[in-house]
């Protein structure tokens, strides 16, 4: 099939998103795998592969261009010219855009408008910008280091309550205990998984929609767990804000939790910043992605948050437009 289509790609820690269209197609795609690394970095190869596999069985083998939001970058992605290398032959594109997934993310919730984005899956990334000259990231640091409020926040958080309450320590949750074990069994057949798998995150992440279970089964300390999550959020959104309008807006799937993230995370932002303005997302972040891909011939590399590889070497200095 030959086909003048746009793909954009969404790689989270929970996996890879695609979307497709083109005039003659109109695709949705998923891997639900993690995010392949190696010694903690994303590895590119193997995610070309995949992206490749998952756009193929989508029944799409050639595309005009395409942009890959990836988990980790900037830090924990070298190389991404490897991407170009790997799939703009085999799809043959005119144009490819690797950017950070917060800058899909940004770009799916409010189209090109300036303004702050929190993006909240398994981690936490929050990127304020105007695509111009004001770039702020806040957080981003991975689970052990950061991504505070997050999905591996979240279900670290849980679990520890749940170990708690198995040992009979103070704070603990027996709700939290139930879950756990009906999740992972035996604590220490959870200690086995955790510390020895190659993507931790992604299975402390897998708990907190148990957290959420029992959060709106008043549970007390779940509750406490997801209102403090989007405490944190909103203080890293706060701190993306400076140089900008106070415009906020959100992507990831985190906040499918509505109202337990949404309503400390909105209300801690307007008592910092009361005259906030809050936006719904426009769109996903793979929505962002397909928009990079579409408008690549006017997209400027922002390095180390965006770049952009093409068949010729012609000076692109068109700012992004500013609407999808």
């Amino acid at each position: 099939m030959s086909l003048p289509a746009h793909a954009g790609v969404d790689v989270g820690g929970g996996g890879i998103r695609v979307k497709i269209e083109g005039d003659q197609v109109s695709a949705y795609a998923e891997d639900t795998a993690p995010v392949p690394r190696d010694r903690g970095r994303v590895d590119l190869h193997r995610l070309a592969a995949r992206i490749a596999t998952t756009i193929e069985g989508a029944g799409v083998e050639r595309l005009a261009g395409m942009a890959i939001g990836v988990t980790g970058l900037p830090g924990l992605v070298s190389e991404p010219g490897t991407l170009w290398q790997t799939l703009g032959d085999r799809f043959g594109l005119g144009a490819l855009v690797v950017a950070g997934d917060m800058v899909t993310t940004h770009v799916g919730a409010l189209g090109f408008r300036p303004g702050v984005v929190v993006a909240a899956g398994t981690g936490v990334i929050t990127l304020g910008t105007d695509l111009d000259g004001v770039w702020n990231q806040a957080d981003g640091w991975g689970h052990l280091l950061g991504d505070h409020g997050g999905g591996a926040w979240i279900g670290a958080q849980g679990l520890q309550a749940a170990l708690r309450a198995h040992d009979g320590r103070m704070g603990g949750s027996p709700a939290l205990l139930e879950r756990m074990t009906a999740r992972f069994g035996h604590p220490l057949d959870l200690v086995g998984l955790v510390y020895q798998s190659s993507s931790p995150a992604h299975h402390l992440a897998s708990f907190a929609p148990s957290v959420a279970e029992a959060a709106r089964s008043r549970d007390r300390v779940a509750g406490g767990i997801w209102a403090e999550a989007g405490r944190q959020l909103a203080q890293t959104a706060v701190a993306a804000a400076t140089g900008l309008e106070p415009v906020f807006s959100w992507g990831g799937r985190l906040f499918d939790a509505a109202d337990l993230i949404m309503d400390p995370f909105q209300s801690t932002v307007r008592d910092l910043l009361p005259n906030a303005c809050f936006i719904p997302p426009l769109g996903t972040s793979a929505d962002g992605a397909l928009a990079l891909a579409k408008a690549a011939a006017d997209v400027r590399p922002r390095n180390p948050y965006l770049y952009v590889f093409t068949r010729t070497d012609a000076p692109r200095a068109q700012p992004l437009r500013r609407t999808l």
